[in-house]
């Protein structure tokens, strides 16, 4: 079932990756490759009323059905076209489970205070150009007692073998395009203030490091390659039309950030995952 308030769809807000096919298939990658580590203790008893805020393709969705069987599920997201394929990932990898869909904007949600035992949001607030805002119309739906677990990135942990200026530089250039498109990039060091602040307590964060070196070589694939250097290297259009980099200088930078996925290449990155109450 899909429900949609045309009064609560907005603009999609300015999301730095794209909607394109090649950007759902990188999400769905990412989600497939972290599953085990950014999923870990996070399971929902059957019967809970479970909120998925921004749940874009359903990349994190068919692993929280996965996780908690007998949840009843709500995901939701402003993309009208994410949501229909967020649809088509669960009908084709979770046959028979019974997802609520919602189009619309998490910031007007058009359900009753206290709708929810759980919420759940990966990869959201980061492009949100207030995310405390976003927080408080979680925290209204949101029983007292209830739950919030909240995953975010922050590309300024990501560091790699061997390392060039070049390679750095691209890494910016994307951390600069969500800034100046209202986001931020470097959110996931900030996760504990903002739920403090939007009056959660019992905040607790813990970082979810991922490693990839030659003896990894799942991690090497699914995330050095296909997760990270892809979302780099699909900004490259827009860093060239703000006038960040030239395409020589941009390539390089590419090029030496695959480097870092080769025989004798590292990578590093943390995500941090935080879990609080509505008191």
């Amino acid at each position: 079932m899909t429900t949609t308030d045309p009064a609560l769809v907005s603009d999609h807000p300015a999301y730095v990756h794209g909607y394109s096919d090649t950007e759902a298939q990188r999400l769905g990658d990412q989600a497939d490759t972290l599953a085990e580590l950014l999923h870990a203790g996070t399971a929902y008893p059957p019967g809970s009323r479970v909120l998925e805020a921004g749940c874009g393709v359903g990349a994190q969705t068919v692993h929280l059905l996965a996780t908690s069987p007998g949840m009843l599920l709500t995901s939701a997201d402003i993309s009208a076209e994410s949501l229909a394929q967020a649809q088509a990932r669960v009908a084709a990898q979770a046959p028979g489970a019974e997802v609520a869909w919602h189009h619309g904007d998490l910031h007007e949600l058009p359900f009753p205070d206290d709708a929810f035992d759980h919420v759940f949001l990966c990869f959201v607030l980061e492009h949100l150009a207030d995310p405390a805002a976003g927080l408080a119309a979680l925290r209204r739906v949101l029983r007292p007692g209830g739950t919030i677990t909240v995953i975010e990135g922050d590309h300024g942990s990501a560091f790699f073998h061997p390392e060039t200026p070049a390679a750095r530089a691209t890494v910016d250039h994307l951390v600069r395009l969500q800034a100046d498109a209202g986001g931020d990039a470097l959110l996931g060091r900030r996760l504990h203030p903002l739920l403090t602040d939007a009056g959660f307590t019992d905040v607790t964060v813990r970082p979810r490091t991922v490693y990839a070196d030659a003896a990894r070589p799942a991690l090497v694939e699914g995330f050095t390659r296909r997760t990270f250097v892809a979302m780099v290297e699909a900004v490259r259009a827009d860093a060239l039309t703000a006038g960040l980099t030239t395409p020589a200088a941009f390539d390089r930078g590419i090029g030496d950030l695959r480097r870092t996925a080769e025989p004798g290449g590292t990578f590093h990155y943390t995500f941090f995952k935080a879990v609080a109450v509505n008191h």
